[in-house]
């Protein structure tokens, strides 16, 4: 099979090259990825203004896959004859039309994220090129659960896989780097299936070691491999059926995931055995409770580790995989909403990564993973991964290892700002009478956590967020690739194959799953390259926009105004402690040279610009949250009418299955909540003494956001479209705020 797929891969290059040749050369410039990078190009528009285009390739999709059908053993006998089509076929094709056009109709109530007034969750406009491959390979219908059933899009997700490894700064090794680990990526239905994926891999690989040592000590026939030695963590070796269980669960990270490949070819033990033998005592045959019951009666269940700002996935994971929920342990956040690696001075804060690890090591409490949140999806915060690498090594000179997975399903793409095109892209400038948006860079701090990535043992990336890829296209990538065999499950009726492409569907969680999706990546990849010439291109704009929404809303209150805004990402005046007049001054400045200006006067203003960079979140999403006066214009102490008050401007700026009137709603933007318990105390007591409220109250406090995936917000037909935002935006909030004072 492995021989088939190449000769298909060669046969997919031969008919290109031939292809190319056919092309005109300004048309060859653009089919090898070497033309103008136009974001103009590779959407559909807010107002379809690619319509005639995006028709165009979608009737050449369906004639594609009819063609297909008609010369497919062209002599075979049709079924849908002249025949056949009496008053009940023609009465079927009424019926047909009929509900599609219902449907059609019905479609028209969902959710418009393609507009400029869409700032909500994570979703824009999806990109043509994913569209067109996801609609292409759909007519196909492939199962990517084997290329038996997938012979073509398998063969796309292998290449998918690559394309995401090499984004994210995992290697590649090439033909001359035989013994580089390479990394293997591949796509899932989305970053909850990824990371349950990964802590999956993660607590199999804790307890993997055990397993080895118990076969090598009781089955015969892995008698050769008992003078098998491993590595440690403190530089020494020993023999691994002598190593006690705390050892046996904190050995080196790559000495587990090469143990029975060395087996195999050190003592000439075939893998069929090794299998055979291993079966009995793996965790995965036994059980979580059995084996443990088993082999650590005398160790601390499991834990994971991970940012009070995780996703909701993972205590969910952590239970659907028998650690339970309440073993995922939060670590505190600081005020920007990134991870505390450890105790800063003056800080309250006590749960810090530090301090949690040293209390699992002090009690013996194996640590699965650490979890590195690439991008919350509430704050669009990045942790802290140096630190956290560093606090590993720390660690592993104590004896402890674990792995260490980044969260990136949001913040994934973002690495496409961090890589340079392997092409030259020629841009073209627009005409001067446009307004243009610059592509914005992510801060120091973001850049230098991005450049640690390689570092990590397992990433989530969503193609269907940053990616702007229809859904489902979630992913998951390993820096050693030995990672996911220990997922791996064989349908003996479905898998015929030991290539690599043919058995994507034997490791992770899923089964079947769309070839589409991998076909739609794909496509959109091979157009909008994950580098700077492409997604580093949008999201960099992207970033630009979201700064400016971000000093739009912060300067939208005037002092006589019932109502005043606190985002949860201050601005530089506030977080450097300075007096209220002064950041009162930088507000100011920020009014009148940031939000009052178009683009191309903007960029002009250097001052202007330096500052605009450090406003914001690390990435595309804001966070906020409003309080309003009383009548004597004193500001509201009470948390729970704050509470109230945000929630009703939510209610007027989102939509729900309750109601069909998005056609009057024009602003989207999103809610949600700081528990303490979750984000810890002292992160939510200094965000409702900006608030102006009573800190004493425990409350959950609810907070608005806003994502801003939009590169073209600023640059419309007529402009920076942010101003009409925030004309509806401060019209809801004042309305609010007069039903609030009449309570």
């Amino acid at each position: 099979m492995a021989t088939h797929v190449s000769r298909r891969q060669n046969l997919f290059n031969k008919r290109l090259q031939e292809f190319l040749a056919r092309q005109p050369e300004r048309d060859r410039l653009h089919l090898e990825g070497k033309g103008t990078g136009s974001l103009a190009a590779w959407f559909l528009g807010p107002k379809a203004e690619n319509q005639e285009f995006f028709q165009k390739l979608l009737t050449m999709a369906v004639e594609a896959n009819c063609n297909d059908r008609k010369s497919y053993y062209e002599n075979d006998p049709p079924y849908v004859t002249s025949a056949r089509k009496d008053k009940s076929y023609y009465h079927s094709l009424n019926e047909v039309e009929l509900q599609y056009k219902k449907l059609l109709l019905n479609l028209k109530g969902s959710v418009p994220f393609f507009s400029y007034r869409y700032q909500a969750h994570m979703n824009w406009d999806l990109t043509m090129p994913g569209m067109l491959g996801y609609f292409s390979a759909m007519l196909y219908n492939q199962n990517n659960v084997a290329a038996e059933a997938s012979p073509v899009t398998a063969q796309l997700e292998k290449i998918v896989g690559d394309d995401l490894c090499t984004m994210l700064g995992f290697h590649l090794p090439g033909e001359e780097e035989k013994e580089a680990i390479p990394p293997w990526g591949h796509i899932t239905c989305d970053g909850s299936v990824a990371n349950l994926e990964a802590m999956w891999a993660a607590r199999n690989l804790k307890y993997y070691p055990i397993s080895v040592a118990e076969a090598l000590r009781k089955d015969k026939r892995l008698a050769p491999a008992l003078q098998l030695t491993v590595p440690l963590l403190d530089g020494t070796e020993a023999l691994l059926h002598e190593l006690d269980t705390w050892r046996l669960l904190n050995l080196p990270i790559d000495a587990i995931l090469a143990l029975t490949i060395r087996i195999e070819k050190e003592y000439n033990i075939s893998s069929d055995i090794i299998t055979d033998a291993l079966d009995p005592y793996l965790l995965q045959s036994m059980g979580f409770d059995q084996f443990c019951k088993t082999y650590t009666p005398d160790i601390q269940p499991p834990v994971v580790l991970g940012s009070a700002t995780k996703h909701y996935s993972w205590p969910k994971n952590a239970a659907i995989l028998g650690i339970g929920k309440n073993n995922f342990i939060n670590v505190d956040v600081d005020d920007n909403a990134r991870l505390c690696v450890e105790q800063k001075p003056g800080s309250l804060l006590k749960n810090t990564l530090q301090s949690r690890l040293e209390d699992c090591l002090q009690h013996r409490r194996p640590v699965l993973m650490v979890v590195a949140v690439m991008g919350s999806t509430e704050e669009s915060a990045v942790d802290p991964l140096v630190g956290i690498l560093e606090t590993r090594e720390a660690f592993r000179k104590e004896g402890m290892e674990f792995t260490v997975h980044a969260d990136a399903a949001w913040g994934g793409y973002f690495a496409s700002m961090l890589r340079s095109p392997a092409t030259n892209v020629h841009e073209q400038e627009c005409a001067a009478s446009l307004q243009q948006t610059p592509v914005f860079s992510m801060s120091d701090y973001v850049n230098h956590q991005y450049q640690a990535l390689p570092g990590v043992d397992s990433i989530t990336i969503d193609p269907h967020k940053a990616g702007y890829i229809p859904y489902p296209a979630g992913g998951l990538c390993y820096r050693n690739r030995n990672m996911r065999s220990l997922v791996a499950f064989l349908a003996p009726e479905v898998f015929h194959s030991e290539s690599t492409v043919s058995v994507m569907g034997i490791y992770g969680v899923e089964g079947s799953k769309p070839g589409a999706a991998a076909a739609g990546v794909y496509l959109s990849h091979r157009i909008i390259r994950p580098d700077q010439s492409g997604y580093g291109k949008i999201l960099g704009q992207a970033l630009f926009n979201s700064k400016r929404l971000y000093a739009a809303i912060i300067t939208m209150a005037t002092e006589n105004d019932p109502f005043i805004i606190v985002p949860v990402q201050q601005i530089p005046a506030e977080k450097e402690g300075a007096s209220p007049e002064k950041i009162q001054e930088q507000l100011m400045f920020i009014k009148t040279r940031v939000v009052d200006k178009e683009n191309n006067e903007l960029m002009k203003d250097e001052e202007a610009l330096a500052l605009l960079r450090q406003l914001g979140s690390d990435q595309i999403i804001i966070t906020y949250a409003f309080n309003f006066k009383d009548p004597k214009g004193n500001i509201n102490s009470d948390p729970q009418k704050s509470n109230i008050f945000n929630q009703n401007i939510f209610e007027r700026l989102s939509v729900s299955p309750d109601h069909d009137e998005i056609a009057s709603r024009p602003l989207f933007i999103t809610t949600s909540e700081f528990e303490r318990e979750v984000y810890g105390n002292e992160f939510v007591v200094t965000f409702m003494k900006r608030m102006q409220l009573d800190h004493t109250t425990p409350v959950t406090m609810h907070f608005l956001s806003s994502t801003t995936m939009n590169p073209w917000l600023t640059d419309t037909e007529k402009g920076n479209f942010i101003p009409t935002l925030i004309k509806a935006l401060r019209q809801v909030v004042l309305e609010e705020c007069q039903k609030m004072q009449q309570r």
